[in-house]
């Protein structure tokens, strides 16, 4: 069994793939529209975005919204990838359980997602 795809819920689909596209590089896929928008990464990996009516965002930490899932992403310096997204659009949470071993950052529809330190990651 091989993870093929992820696919988040969002208020505004192309926004949030064009934010993560911009951010990790991948491919826009040709059939994104409003409704449900992707893109497609190494090996054929697949990161979706959908659409949904009174979208709530997560909370985090909160058990109001939670989080309910989330992503990370290694990079080779904490510091210099919280700075890169934060430029994208990204917003750093408030609540940083380890800000030395990751960082918590809120991508613009409100997923939180972690930055960790490359070979550290699991």
């Amino acid at each position: 069994m091989k993870l093929c795809a992820v696919t988040l819920d969002c208020p505004d689909p192309l926004a949030l793939a064009e934010f993560y596209q911009r951010a990790t590089d991948y491919a826009p896929h040709p059939m994104s529209d409003a409704e449900f928008a992707g893109l497609i990464g190494p090996g054929g990996f697949f990161l979706g975005f959908q659409r949904v009516d009174d979208y709530q965002r997560p909370q985090w930490p909160g058990p109001a919204s939670p989080q309910q899932s989330h992503l990370d992403f290694a990079v080779p310096d904490l510091d210099e990838g919280e700075k890169r997204l934060l430029g994208l659009g990204a917003i750093k949470a408030e609540h940083q359980p380890n800000e030395q071993r990751w960082r918590v950052l809120l991508d613009p529809a409100g997923h939180p997602f972690c930055l960790v330190i490359e070979g550290e990651q699991g």
